[in-house]
């Protein structure tokens, strides 16, 4: 198979769920990709093709946490934990952002990350925008140098890319 087979196969295994979390909103389910062994290596295959040098891996809770730790654990780096308000037990920066459907903040320990490290944001999907513009946001407070961000599914009819202006951005899918 192709990569873009591969790609396309691991794509079939995402469930749509209609009016989850709220009415409206079409939640892209990937628990049946992570369930097929081909499917979750492939996507995982594809975002790390994405590092371009970075020695740290950050994923956005609580789905990019899943692709950020394959990732880290598979190219022997390390992971860092974009969490939301409340959840890790030290001293945070934290940034406050948008959602498609509300407002969330995202925290990060202020110690994760600092000016010696390069790093690979990850989530699941880029929607608004919002979340992984807030990431981009903590890493930098760190002085970390962001090397790209990474995305199973781009759905473009929501305009994320655009959100995100000239900040790196790779997207396995885009729907």
């Amino acid at each position: 198979m192709s990569k873009s087979e591969h790609l396309e196969y691991a794509l079939s295994k995402i469930a749509d769920v209609p009016d989850f979390p709220k009415p409206g909103i079409l939640f892209k389910d990937i628990t049946p990709l992570l369930q097929d062994k081909q499917a979750f290596s492939d996507a995982v295959d594809d975002l790390a093709s994405h590092l371009n040098g970075a020695n740290k891996v950050a994923g956005i809770e609580s789905r990019g946490f899943i692709f950020a730790a394959a990732i880290a654990a598979k190219h022997n780096l390390g992971l860092v934990l974009l969490r939301k308000p409340g959840k890790l037990p030290r001293k945070t920066h934290v940034v406050q952002y948008q959602l498609e459907y509300g407002f969330d903040s995202l925290e990060m320990h202020q110690d994760a990350l600092d000016k010696n490290d390069a790093v690979l944001l990850v989530d699941d999907v880029l929607a608004t925008g919002g979340t992984l513009l807030a990431g981009t946001e903590l890493i930098t407070k760190t002085g970390a140098k962001l090397t790209n961000c990474a995305v199973f599914i781009e759905i473009s009819a929501l305009n994320g890319r655009n959100r995100l202006g000239s900040i790196p951005l790779h997207s396995s899918i885009i729907v």
